[in-house]
């Protein structure tokens, strides 16, 4: 790819993620104009009075800020992790959740809910789940030895998706119908309505942790994407890597869903999207990944709180929205992905 058009396309993404802020503060059943938001925010950075009412100011900074800042954290970190486990496992219909990440951190949150803990709970069984499902899949697909280990750990962690689901459903099925099991449904269909400070710096430590090992290694992973044999040729340790990365792109993972619930396409489409815009090179594609994806979920999360009456879950929007976009993209890349 050459470098004018890489440019532009982290220029978009840079765009994306400057639209996704500004309609993310501003738009709302309490409008916030744009000046005002300028001026809050150079007020709280200088320490100088705004002028401006108390009920904008906490608009922006109770109200929407610690939500604008969890979206953009999940986004970034769906993305980044998708283009990692798709560099990694050579595939371009991986997402985040294959080695199950996400259906451990479901089953963990649903156990959290059946046993009526509270919020922090919900969070920490989820983030707890979605590490111990990974680490379990991990676990039993290096001790099968036949076939290609990529492929041996994607099956593992297909088939350890699908158990985990049935827990999830056998734990619903036991829930109290009319109070456990609809905050069950509600939560497994991935919203950010509970955002809240609190929630801000268990989200951050693991997707600024998880992010900047990836960042880190954006070259090495240049060289994982080859066949097997060909990395190791390279002098890469490539067993190594792989268990590195794997770990750093579970954290975001479990950080994400443990936060906003299960929120699906983000770590698929948008690293397709930045790979188109940027080019495969991991060195451009986690940036893009990661600009892209806080952006992208933004003006989700802004049209799932200001479509109706009622906020509509987000994993539901990224399926409507995500479905044809992922089949525009396919058709504008002519079925590519290198």
């Amino acid at each position: 790819m050459s470098p004018v058009r890489s440019f532009s396309g982290g220029a978009v993404a840079v765009a994306v993620l400057v639209l996704g802020l500004g309609v993310a503060f501003a738009v709302g059943r309490f409008p916030v104009s744009l000046t005002d938001i300028a001026v809050a925010l150079w007020s709280r950075l200088t320490g100088t009075p705004s002028g401006l009412s108390p009920a904008v100011e906490a608009v922006i900074f109770q109200i929407r800020g610690p939500r604008v800042l969890a979206a953009l954290a999940c986004g970034a970190a769906l993305a980044i992790a998708g283009a990692a486990f798709q560099g990694l496992f050579r595939n371009p219909l991986v997402s985040p959740d294959i080695l199950g990440a996400s259906s451990g951190a479901a089953l963990g949150a649903v156990i959290a809910i059946l046993f009526s803990f509270g919020i922090f709970g919900i969070q920490a069984a989820a983030f707890v789940g979605g590490l111990v499902a990974v680490a379990a899949v991990y676990a039993v697909g290096s001790t099968i030895r036949s076939g290609d280990p990529i492929l041996t750990l994607v099956l593992t962690g297909v088939v350890m998706g699908a158990l985990l689901g049935a827990g999830v459903g056998l734990v619903k099925v036991l829930a109290d119908p009319y109070n456990q099991l609809p905050a069950m449904t509600f939560w497994l269909l991935g919203s950010l309505s509970a955002a809240s400070p609190a929630d801000l710096l268990p989200l951050a430590g693991p997707v600024v942790i998880g992010a900047a090992v990836l960042v880190a290694l954006r070259w090495r992973m240049n060289a994982l994407s080859l066949p097997e044999e060909e990395a190791r040729a390279l002098g890469l340790p490539t067993g190594l890597l792989r268990i590195v990365i794997v770990v750093a792109a579970t954290l975001t993972t479990a950080a994400s869903v443990a936060a906003a619930g299960i929120i699906g396409w983000v770590g698929l489409v948008v690293p397709h999207l930045a790979r188109f815009l940027v080019g495969p090179d991991f060195g451009r594609l986690i940036p893009a990944s990661a600009l892209l994806g806080g952006g992208y979920l933004l003006l989700i999360d802004t049209l799932a709180r200001t479509l109706g009456p009622v906020e509509v879950p987000l994993g539901i929007l990224t399926a409507v929205i995500g479905t044809p976009f992922f089949i525009w993209l396919l058709a504008s890349s002519r079925g590519g992905w290198s």
